[in-house]
């Protein structure tokens, strides 16, 4: 018996909050002729200080819903998704419902570069408290480069700031530059700063304001749409399994007016959003 539809489907993209809409508007861009489905569970946000079981029992029910709307493939473009439940997910979920079906994260593909970016091979992680305690940037980093030496800046008020409509305000940079004078403090030789969560790119401005010049910021999006784009050409079996109308529909477990209004800050037009409940 198969749980989910076998018809070929939109590709999910999964987020606890609005940042993934950064993600997904650099992958919608490379990639236009396909059909997306974007979830965001607003109503549960945010997920960087839960447990990694809550994180996982959260994303688990997404990823479930989305494969119930006929996703083959899911993109958690959340990284404390990516860090507490993207392996569990796919070592002990899909095997069970449909090891055909596939979820990737946001974490691997932007931790494949680094070798190639730092030249300090000092690496700095900014990202939420749950991607920070999850030390899943340096594990990933260790078991590829373990000669790159990583530092972790837990950053909580950064997505309120965003998710607020506060990232252009004075008081954002209070917390902006704090944060950044910790971590180079911590390591002056960082010539490296990862954008470790989907909500950051819209604080870029100030980011680059308190950032010295010689270190480079990696924002993830392009380099998710990028990996997405090889993934797709190295997987043909996976590519078949994806629709291509150029459809974008748009899914929250907020009000569909909260998230519509709230999407405006991450994409360049209006969109149209449906209330679900996940359970």
């Amino acid at each position: 018996m198969t749980l989910f539809p076998q018809a070929p489907g939109p590709i999910g993209v999964f987020d606890s909050g609005y940042g993934g809409l950064s993600v997904f508007d650099k992958i919608h861009q490379l990639m236009p002729e396909y059909d997306y489905l974007y979830l965001g569970d607003n109503a549960r946000t945010p997920y960087g200080p839960r447990s990694f079981e809550v994180v996982y029992q959260f994303t688990r029910q997404a990823v479930r819903f989305l494969f119930a709307q006929g996703c083959h493939l899911v993109i958690l473009a959340c990284n404390t998704a990516s860090a507490k439940a993207l392996r569990t997910i796919q070592q002990r979920d899909l095997p069970e419902w449909d090891a055909s079906r596939r979820v990737l994260g946001v974490i691997r593909p932007t931790v494949e570069l680094m070798d190639s970016i730092s030249r300090t091979k000092h690496v700095g992680v900014l990202g939420t408290a749950g991607t920070i305690a999850s030390n899943s940037y340096a594990l990933e980093i260790g078991k590829m480069f373990p000669h790159i030496q990583v530092v972790g800046e837990a950053c909580p008020m950064w997505v309120p700031l965003v998710e607020c409509d506060e990232s252009r305000s004075p008081g954002a940079d209070y917390f902006v530059k704090r944060h950044l004078d910790h971590i180079l403090s911590v390591d002056p030789l960082i010539d490296t700063l990862i954008l470790g969560c989907t909500h950051y790119p819209l604080l870029m401005d100030k980011i680059r304001r308190y950032t010295p010049e010689g270190i480079t910021l990696v924002p993830q999006g392009e380099y998710v749409a990028a990996s997405l784009k090889d993934y797709l050409r190295r997987h043909p079996e996976m590519d078949r399994c994806l629709l291509r109308n150029g459809r974008c529909s748009y899914l929250t477990t907020e009000s569909a007016e909260k998230f519509m209004e709230a999407a405006s800050l991450f994409l360049s037009g209006p969109v149209e959003a449906t209330q679900v409940t996940l359970d």
